[in-house]
């Protein structure tokens, strides 16, 4: 039986426990707030904030928060990173600890400062 993939960042959010809602549903504000000019869209089954291409994914796990803002917003942000379990492209942020959401913010500005210098996308 296939798992039903969430055509919104709303049924992606209602699929989960009320304390992980929570936790997606402030990172989901906050990048709101931060880049209001930002579309909503699922990408690759995560929920994912898009202006000009895709600025980051993000999406729960058992025991932590996936948070996707490409290898440039990671390296950019290398050291502060560097506490968190991370990869090229993700790091993660353990569910029993606060989110760094002060750090959500810096690395979610770059990504816009990045993805608005890149030629637009005809669509």
């Amino acid at each position: 039986m296939e798992a039903i993939k969430p055509e919104s960042i709303d049924e992606y959010i209602a699929g989960f426990p009320e304390d992980i809602k929570g936790i997606l549903q402030e990172i989901r504000t906050l990048i709101q707030k931060t880049i209001p000019e930002a579309t909503e869209k699922i990408s690759y089954g995560m929920p994912t904030f898009y202006l000009n291409g895709n600025l980051v994914h993000f999406a729960a796990y058992k025991n932590h928060i996936g948070f996707y803002p490409t290898p440039s917003g990671l390296e950019a942000f290398k050291e502060e990173v560097s506490k968190y379990k991370h990869s090229k492209g993700a790091v993660q942020f353990p569910i029993d600890k606060p989110m760094p959401l002060e750090l959500i913010v810096q690395i979610v500005k770059y990504r816009r400062l990045i993805n608005l210098e890149k030629p637009v996308k005809k669509k």
